[in-house]
């Protein structure tokens, strides 16, 4: 079983006081931590899991600038086989649309049986590459992917649908699957682990070893252009409500009556 994982490197902004980049095409990012985007965790665990389960081989690759190799050596770290880093300094300002074309580029001619990417990304939330990466390569896709087992040369699994709803549903490899979090533990990487993949290869490939040419990537290949990122506005803050239980839940009333929340 051949299998490739695609990990995006994005910034942690959870507990960050974000400001807004000169331009207003993007948030600043050069003091914020980076890591591998948590959906896509979950996507290196399974694909390690399936090879302990049926054998073969799992390929990380990523489309991110030159700092990401700490997190391609972690996934090595996690049990992948091999690591790939794609960039170019022409990726820089790649929608969705140009990164999957970046990596449909690397994956068309390597043998894969199943390509597996995290559902979202933690800081666009898009949702975008693993589907255009399977129509690029003419595979078949699911999103919300939430179990995986195999039978012959078909790929068995459970997709999450609304209102607390599973979709069992049986597909032929090659494949292309979106995980959920929650699919699976990601494992806990050891020193011992972490040391062992130190002086591990991951080659850099460019745009020119791709074969791609610079008006197909960046800003020139991307089908979504930013106009301007702004902070959300600042409300006026919550009103607390005092008084006894009738007191409150009048006020409460006029309030709800004030917004339109009830006639």
């Amino acid at each position: 079983m051949d299998i490739i994982v695609c990990v995006k490197w994005v910034p942690d902004t959870s507990e960050a006081d974000l400001a807004i980049a000169g331009g207003a095409k993007d948030i600043k990012k050069d003091d914020l931590d980076h890591d591998i985007n948590d959906w896509d965790r979950f996507a290196v665990e399974e694909a390690v899991q399936i090879k302990e389960k049926v054998g073969g081989k799992v390929t990380v690759v990523s489309v991110a600038p030159e700092d990401a190799e700490e997190m391609l050596r972690e996934s090595l770290a996690r049990g992948a086989d091999e690591a790939f880093h794609l960039w170019d300094d022409a990726f820089e300002g790649s929608d969705g649309y140009a990164v999957a074309t970046i990596l449909a580029k690397f994956i068309k001619d390597r043998p894969f049986d199943l390509i597996l990417t995290g559902t979202l990304a933690d800081d666009d939330c898009s949702g975008q590459v693993g589907g255009m990466l399977a129509a690029m390569l003419g595979v078949p896709n699911a999103v919300l992917v939430s179990s995986i087992e195999f039978l012959d040369r078909k790929v068995k699994f459970k997709k999450e649908l609304e209102g607390g709803l599973y979709e069992a549903v049986e597909m032929d490899l090659p494949a292309q699957l979106s995980v959920a979090t929650g699919l699976n533990e990601p494992r806990f990487v050891s020193i011992r682990a972490v040391r062992k993949v130190a002086s591990a290869e991951i080659p850099v490939i460019d745009c020119g070893e791709l074969g791609l040419d610079e008006s197909q990537v960046g800003p020139q290949g991307s089908k979504i252009q930013v106009e301007e990122v702004a902070m959300p506005p600042e409300g006026e803050g919550a009103e607390i409500i005092g008084g006894g239980a009738e007191e409150a839940a009048g006020r409460l009333a006029e309030i709800l009556k004030e917004k339109g929340g009830i006639g």
